[in-house]
């Protein structure tokens, strides 16, 4: 093949290949660069790309079999075994006027079926079974965090954007202070303070907008790993920073808790399973009848004798000594059920608190978004006239700085109270349970 028909084969058919393979590729992508995101849709890539969510799943999975495993004791249990071997006799020896060597072989073929073991099989699978239900309700748990984590993360991102735009906005604000100051001292109505003044105070803007631009890029960071997308591309996302009162007693808030709380449930489920395991612990000194059948074929010393028969009876296994194993296995049981029974009440007594703090939490935030609007709106209106004043000849330049960095902290002040709603909010919903 010359180079032309090689270049003419790579335009005809390899270069659409690859753009077909690399399309495929990008529509797999949740997110495309420039893309704009919301809330829900940030928590739905979480929710499919976060580890702790499919590492929840395969849990499920793994208790669904040990359900299965439990079970498997109902079915008959079939099994076959072989043996090979060559014999050779020893110079000089007979074996059933024999010399020569010659095969001996053997199999086996058993079936064994549980009749009765007074009620160990089904405790199991009741055992297991609460422990698939429990799995289940962890994975309410695994899901309700990860939502927790997005949603602090995205609130986050929400803060440093509107810190970052203050940052900018009081850089242009010094810059254009910086521009009035020179002017002044130019013509000759400012003394070269002023200047140096405004220089100073760019200055320090300039840097702390090189902070809120780097506390910018870590949230963002901090997104992107809470949705299991630690190289997403370039986006944006919708602003969500918004102040909508929720108005909910304590005692609703812990009742809701208590009843929708997948680690309670997940909690009353093992406390189940360990009570259940004292009476499978229990059932250790019964016996166990069963059934058995076999069948035998195998070939001994003489090659031409061959026997085969089969046999089939009920076994009854009765536990007489086992050097007080059973009696230590209740105990253990015993144990287990009251540790679980401890560790119920110790998370009911954590979830109180948890949703007491959360709840105090939004009302403090709550209380504290009036009063930083309004110190918003006055701090706006002291900036204009210290800019005024200025503009005019009749401030100073620290008038017009102390106006500026009021106005500054107010906005801050601000965006952290609606930050501290928003947060708190989200925590509220996670402590009762609410999906």
């Amino acid at each position: 093949m010359n180079k032309c028909a090689l270049y003419i084969f790579i335009v005809l058919f390899l270069l659409p290949l690859s753009a077909v393979a690399h399309e495929a590729v990008r529509q797999d992508e949740p997110i495309k660069k420039a893309d704009l995101l919301n809330l829900g849709r940030c928590i739905d890539i979480a929710l499919q790309r976060q580890p702790s969510i499919m590492s929840a799943q395969y849990n499920i999975k793994a208790s669904e079999s040990r359900v299965g495993e439990a079970q498997a004791a109902y079915y008959p249990q079939l099994s076959a075994t072989g043996q090979y071997s060559r014999i050779k006799p020893l110079p000089g020896s007979t074996l059933s006027g024999n010399t020569n060597s010659f095969d001996q072989y053997s199999t086996i073929a058993s079936l064994t079926q549980l009749l009765y073991d007074f009620g160990k099989t089904p405790t199991q699978v009741r055992i297991q079974k609460l422990n698939l239900d429990a799995s289940r309700s962890d994975f309410d748990t695994t899901r309700s965090q990860t939502i927790l984590n997005v949603k602090q993360a995205y609130y986050g991102v929400l803060q440093a954007m509107r810190n970052l735009e203050v940052a900018k906005e009081t850089v242009a604000q010094f810059t254009q202070h910086l521009d009035q100051a020179k002017g002044f001292y130019e013509v000759g109505t400012r003394a070269k303070f002023d200047v140096t003044k405004a220089e100073v105070d760019l200055s320090n803007a300039k840097l702390n907008m090189i902070n809120s631009e780097n506390a910018f890029r870590i949230s963002k960071a901090i997104l992107n790993n809470s949705m299991g997308l630690p190289n997403a591309p370039e986006y944006s996302i919708e602003d969500a920073l918004s102040y909508s009162r929720k108005e909910i007693s304590f005692d609703q808030a812990l009742d809701t808790a208590f009843k929708n709380r997948p680690e309670i449930q997940a909690t009353d489920l093992r406390v189940r399973a360990a009570e259940e395991s004292i009476g499978l612990a229990q059932k250790g000194y019964f016996p166990v009848i069963s059934g058995n059948a076999a069948y035998t074929r195998q070939s001994i010393a003489d090659p031409s004798l061959h026997l085969e028969g089969w046999n089939a009876g009920v076994v009854v296994t009765i536990p007489i000594f086992s050097g007080f194993l059973t009696h230590h296995q209740v105990q253990e049981s015993i144990a287990t059920f009251n540790a679980a029974r401890t560790n119920e009440d110790s998370l009911k007594l954590s979830i109180t608190l948890e949703v007491q703090q959360a709840l105090l939490n939004l009302r403090a935030a709550a209380e504290r978004i009036p009063t930083a609007e309004l110190g918003v709106q006055q701090a706006t209106e002291n900036l204009d006239i210290a800019n005024g004043r200025y503009t005019a000849g009749v401030g100073n330049p620290v008038e017009v700085t102390d106006a500026q960095v009021s106005y500054t902290n107010s906005k801050t002040a601000y965006t952290q109270a609606l930050y501290d709603y928003n947060v708190a909010s989200a925590n509220l919903d996670k402590a009762m349970g609410v999906k």
